[in-house]
């Protein structure tokens, strides 16, 4: 890990990191009502009150489409290329504006060639859009896939380097696992992919913007990441990011605007072989959303004007007091050092975990997940203590109610 991130990334013993500030509570720009404890924001992230404004001018520009001009149809979305690269430390030539994770994730499945002698990797229990892609390519390749286990003491880079020999052609994985936030340290990672010839493949949804990140310290071949979790902004847009040596690849839809000199309308019905510069060839069509992109410019500006790794300590610190607090009531998670620290998937005892466990809390006014046998509790930075207090009032009641209906022994 790469020596400024790991500074960032640092913050295990959860005193104040001085390479970074912590954000005061941001609601404000929210329509978050105070009686509602949201600490959901690994499922969906709310949008903010200028990321609305942003979708509602758009909506007006299209209610009077002979005000649109050709012109209008490049500006927004080329803006959303330097944001995102910004976002990742990478160049904006690589950004591509995909509909999806699972697009954007099939775009680099087209384009890697797998022989029946070479194995693909992915994680257990891994999210399905990064899995169901490889499943159906080792069907049709006939290459295999491998799937690193679940490590019993949930350091999950051990356990990929244990795994990744020269037999692996693909490894395809989060930054952090999406049920608990185990953190992968995707440097050491990419060296090794780098060291084995192996396509590098990631989904950072469940990260980025909130999780640092350097493209230029773990060097993947693709990024993928949905826009309406960490990024808070809209549902049914992400972003692709395509290493330099992919660019030349095929793209999974012929549309126009993906052509050379496509900014001339006119001229459409001259039809061209050549592509848009750098990663444009990958664009979903209709890529020129005029209600969905200047959404997502929006939400990535206020990211930027925060600061990811401000952002990453500011959750840190909730989630450290969340987990002090769930610790006294029996409840465990991933150690610190082996946990993306923005992320806290609380492990209940064994058959205590109430199966409406997320039901029950969401009729107090509390909302989180449970994937798998976690409860996961992913805070923002408008979340304030009060949350915090209403999260462990109204579990506490549960539990309380659960252990009383429990069989005396």
């Amino acid at each position: 890990m790469g020596e400024s991130l790991r500074k960032i990334l640092n913050t295990n013993n959860m005193e104040k990191n001085p390479n970074t500030t912590l954000i005061p509570c941001q609601r404000h720009l929210f329509d978050i009502p105070d009686e509602v404890a949201y600490l959901n924001c690994a499922f969906m992230g709310p949008l903010m009150h200028s990321v609305i404004k942003a979708g509602a001018q758009g909506m007006y520009a299209k209610k009077k489409p002979w005000n649109i001009t050709p012109h209008d149809f490049f500006p927004e979305t080329e803006s959303a290329r330097v944001l995102f690269s910004k976002l990742i430390g990478a160049d904006a030539e690589g950004v591509a504006l995909i509909p999806s994770a699972s697009y954007g994730l099939a775009v680099a499945s087209q384009n890697i060639k797998l022989q029946p002698n070479e194995n693909i990797m992915v994680l257990a229990d891994q999210f399905p859009s990064n899995v169901y892609v490889w499943m159906e390519k080792a069907k049709i390749s006939g290459a295999k896939l491998m799937v690193v286990e679940r490590p019993t003491n949930d350091d999950w880079t051990h356990a990929i380097l244990s795994n990744l020999n020269d037999q692996i052609k693909v490894v395809a994985l989060p930054n952090c696992h999406w049920t608990d936030g185990g953190l992968i340290d995707l440097e050491q990672v990419g060296k090794r992919c780098r060291e084995v010839d192996a396509y590098l493949v990631l989904d950072l949804t469940q990260s980025l913007g909130a999780l640092p990140f350097s493209t230029k310290a773990v060097e993947p071949d693709y990024i993928v990441c949905a826009a309406y979790k960490f990024l808070l902004g809209p549902y049914s847009l992400g972003l692709l990011w395509v290493a330099p040596r992919n660019r030349e690849g095929i793209p999974l839809e012929y549309n126009w605007i993906s052509r050379s000199n496509s900014e001339n309308f006119a001229g459409l019905v001259d039809y061209k072989d050549t592509y848009r510069a750098g990663a444009r060839r990958f664009d979903v069509g209709e890529n020129s959303n005029f209600i969905l992109v200047p959404m997502l410019n929006r939400a990535l500006e206020q990211l930027l004007e925060w600061g990811v790794d401000n952002i990453y300590t500011t959750i840190a610190r909730k989630n450290a007091m969340i987990a002090k607090r769930a610790k006294q009531l029996g409840l465990d998670h991933v150690s610190d050092h082996l946990r993306a620290l923005h992320f806290l998937g609380l492990r209940f005892p064994p058959d205590i975990l109430p199966t409406s466990i997320a039901t029950d809390l969401a009729e107090h006014n509390v909302f989180v997940s449970v994937r798998g046998s976690s409860m996961r509790i992913t805070p923002h930075v408008y979340n304030t203590d009060d949350d915090i207090q209403r999260l462990f009032d109204a579990l506490e009641r549960i539990l309380n109610a659960t252990a009383q209906a429990l069989p005396l022994p």
